[in-house]
C-alpha cells in the first residue's frame, strides 16, 4: 500500500466576486431565455472558462497546485491573506468542490478550518461531540472512551449541557478542536483558528497536534505563526496568489515568506489596502527619530527612540478617546514587546483630527535582529485601524549596559536592567560577599 495519503493535481478554484443584479421576469422572458440558453453555453465554452456573463468579476482563488503528503507527515502552509490557504483545505475537506483538478485522499479527515465547523448551535456541547463523531465515522463506543478526555482538554466541563450557542468564541473552538484532535482522524486539518484561543490554550494546542504527527498520523497546519511552522512541521507550502511557489524544508520556505513580506515596506502606510477598522481614524505615516528629531534608517540596542505615527481622522472634528498600541514581533511573528498610551498612563481624551501620536522608549531593550511593528487604534473603544506589519526595522548590537559589553548576535527576545550578587553563609545569617550590576563595576 502507498504511504501517500493526500495527491494533490492541478487543483483549481473560481470564484465568481460580481454578478448581474437579478429582476422579476415575465412569462415572455423566461421563455426567450431558456431557447437562448444552449447557444450561451456554447459561447460560454468557445471563451474558455465557466463564468463569462457580462458584469461578472472572476478569481482564481487556487490556480493548478500540485503536491504529495505521505504518511505521518506534519505539513505547514503559509502564505499572505488571501493567498488560498483556507480555500485549499475545504477543498481537502471535502466542503467545496473544485473547478479543475482534483485530489486524492486517503483516510478520515478531521477539519476545524473555522470557529464551529460543524457544530450545531443549539444542540449542547455533549449533543455536538457525539455529532462529529458519527461525522467522522466513529462508532458510539468509539466516543464514548474519549469523551472524558475531550471535556477535559476542552475545559468546559460546567457547560457540557448547554447549547453551544451560548459558549464564548474561545470555549467554542476549545471544544472544536479538542472533538478534532481526539476522535483519531487518520489525517488532521487545522486551520489558524487557533489564535482565537489563549497563549496557553494554543500552547495544548500545539502539543496536542504533536502528538497527532507522533502517533503517525497526518496534519496540514495552516498559520501565521512562523515559530509554530518551524518547529511543528516536517515540511512546509509557501501559496502565493493562488499557486504553489515553493515547497521544502520550513526553513528555506519560511525565509521565502518573509522575503516576500517585506517588500510590503515599499508601500506608504496611507495607500495600505490590508487594513481593519472603520476608519475614523487613519495612520497614514511613520518614522524613527532620536531626540533631536533626527531620523534613523536603524536601530541600536539600548538607544533612545522615538516612534512618531502620522494620523488623519475621517473629518474636522476632534477625536475623543483615542487608544494607540504598538506590537513587535520577531521576523517570524513571535510577539516581543507592547507600547500602548492608556497602559502607561498617557490618556488622549480629545487629539486634534490630523497630527502626529509620538511613543518614547528611553533604552531600547531588543537584542539584535530583525523586527516588524502591528500598530493598533481605537477611537471611544471602537476599532479604527489596525494595520499588521507595518514597518520593518533592524536592530543592530548597542550598549545597553553601559559595559562596554554587546549582547550575542543571537540573544534573541529582550534586555533588561539587572543586578547579580554572590551571598556567602555565615552562622547567624547571609551576606553580600560581592556585588556587580548594571550601573557600574562592581
Amino acid at each position: 500500500m502507498s504511504d501517500t495519503v493526500i495527491r494533490v493535481d492541478r487543483l483549481s478554484k473560481l470564484y465568481r466576486i460580481g454578478r448581474p443584479e437579478d429582476r422579476y421576469k415575465t412569462l415572455r422572458e423566461s421563455i426567450a431565455a431558456a431557447m437562448k440558453a444552449p447557444f450561451r453555453r456554447a459561447a460560454k465554452l468557445l471563451r474558455g472558462h465557466p463564468y463569462c456573463a457580462a458584469n461578472v468579476e472572476t478569481i482564481w482563488a487556487l490556480k493548478n497546485v500540485t503536491f504529495e503528503v505521505k504518511r505521518g507527515e506534519v505539513i505547514g502552509i503559509i502564505g499572505r491573506n488571501g493567498a488560498g490557504k483556507t480555500t485549499l483545505l475545504k477543498i481537502l475537506s471535502r466542503i467545496t468542490e473544485p473547478t479543475e483538478g482534483y485530489a486524492e485522499i486517503r483516510g478520515r479527515i478531521g477539519s476545524l478550518l473555522e470557529v464551529g465547523t460543524g457544530f450545531h448551535p443549539e444542540l449542547t456541547g455533549r449533543e455536538n461531540i457525539y455529532l462529529n463523531g458519527a461525522i467522522l465515522g466513529m462508532k458510539k463506543e468509539e466516543i464514548e472512551r474519549k469523551f472524558d478526555d475531550i471535556v477535559a482538554f476542552a475545559e468546559v466541563e460546567k457547560f457540557i449541557d448547554t447549547p453551544v450557542k451560548h459558549y464564548s468564541s474561545g470555549m467554542y473552538v476549545r471544544l472544536a478542536f479538542a472533538v478534532a484532535a481526539h476522535l483519531e482522524p487518520e489525517i488532521l486539518m487545522v486551520d489558524e483558528v487557533l489564535a482565537v484561543g489563549d497563549a496557553a490554550f494554543q500552547k495544548k494546542c500545539l502539543g496536542q497536534m504533536g502528538e497527532v504527527a507522533r502517533g503517525g498520523r497526518t496534519v496540514l497546519f495552516v498559520s501565521h505563526n512562523m515559530a509554530a511552522i518551524e518547529s511543528l512541521c516536517s515540511r512546509a507550502i509557501l501559496l502565493k496568489d493562488g499557486q504553489l511557489v515553493e515547497n521544502g524544508l520550513p526553513e528555506g520556505v519560511i525565509q521565502q515568506y518573509l522575503v516576500d513580506l517585506s517588500r510590503k515596506q515599499h508601500v506608504s502606510l496611507g495607500n495600505r489596502m490590508d487594513r481593519q477598522g472603520n476608519g475614523r481614524l487613519r495612520l497614514i505615516g511613520i518614522s524613527l527619530m532620536d531626540s533631536t528629531d533626527k531620523q534613523y534608517s536603524t536601530l541600536a540596542t539600548g538607544q533612545e527612540v522615538k516612534i512618531v505615527i502620522e494620523y488623519e481622522g475621517q473629518d474636522t472634528d476632534s477625536l475623543n478617546n483615542v487608544s494607540m498600541a504598538i506590537g513587535f514581533y520577531d521576523i517570524r511573528g513571535q510577539f516581543i514587546l507592547y507600547c500602548e498610551n492608556e497602559m502607561v498612563g498617557s490618556r488622549f481624551r480629545h487629539i486634534p483630527s490630523r497630527g502626529k501620536m509620538v511613543c518614547s522608549i528611553d533604552r531600547l531593550p531588543l537584542s539584535p535582529g530583525m523586527y516588524y511593528l502591528n500598530l493598533y487604534c481605537e477611537v471611544n473603544d471602537v476599532l479604527a485601524d489596525w494595520i499588521q506589519r507595518a514597518y520593518e526595522i533592524a536592530v543592530v548590537p548597542g550598549d545597553f549596559f553601559g559595559t562596554g559589553k554587546l549582547p550575542p548576535p543571537r540573544h534573541g527576545g529582550l534586555l533588561a536592567p539587572h543586578d547579580w550578587a554572590v551571598v556567602c553563609p555565615r552562622e547567624n545569617g547571609h551576606e553580600i560577599h560581592e556585588k556587580s550590576g548594571s550601573d557600574g563595576e562592581q
